[in-house]
């Protein structure tokens, strides 16, 4: 599969998704170090450490699956690409990627509809921060993977339209 393009704008957001995940395991690893030399040399740790590191994870492997979305390396199954011409290639790719768009959307919108959940009805959390602040990236996420695949749509749909365009002898 080829790897998108990116706009400038797009650049610099991934500049900045990539920063933010550096932060993130950054402090992760200090935090983790930091509890283990406490329990170590000290017999305990942190009481919100652990429950922070579980956080950051699930929020540092969702923002790492976005940002392979982007960069379109994510986890694909590649079989069709190897077993088909290379002519119905850019359809089944397109077909991925509308179904894709698809999962990532109904995901996105249940993760709000979870959010909205945890408002009504969840409890406060790890540093007083409510349950819901620490889930909002489920949501965050799951957009950002829906809006990259919509784009890839239209790439894929528009590099095919291009190619059938050049191959009836109609000017590009």
């Amino acid at each position: 599969m080829t790897k998108p393009k990116r706009s400038s704008l797009a650049q610099k957001g991934a500049r900045f998704e990539e920063l933010v995940l550096c932060l993130l395991l950054g402090f992760m690893i200090v935090l983790a170090c930091v509890q283990i030399a406490l329990r170590t040399f000290f017999g305990g740790g942190l009481l919100w450490a652990d429950p922070l590191l579980r956080y950051l994870v699930l929020w540092s492997g969702l923002l790492g699956a976005s940002m392979a979305t982007s960069r379109g390396e994510h986890i694909a199954l590649d079989l069709a690409g190897y077993l088909l011409p290379e002519k119905l290639q850019p359809l089944v790719q397109l077909a991925c990627h509308l179904f894709a768009l698809i999962t990532s959307g109904f995901l996105t919108w249940a993760s709000i509809l979870f959010i909205q959940s945890e408002i009504e009805y969840g409890s406060p959390g790890l540093l007083d921060i409510p349950t819901w602040g620490w889930n909002m990236i489920f949501p965050l996420a799951f957009l950002l993977i829906t809006l990259r695949y919509l784009a890839l749509v239209f790439t894929t749909t528009t590099t095919i339209l291009q190619g059938h365009k050049s191959t009836t002898g109609v000017r590009q």
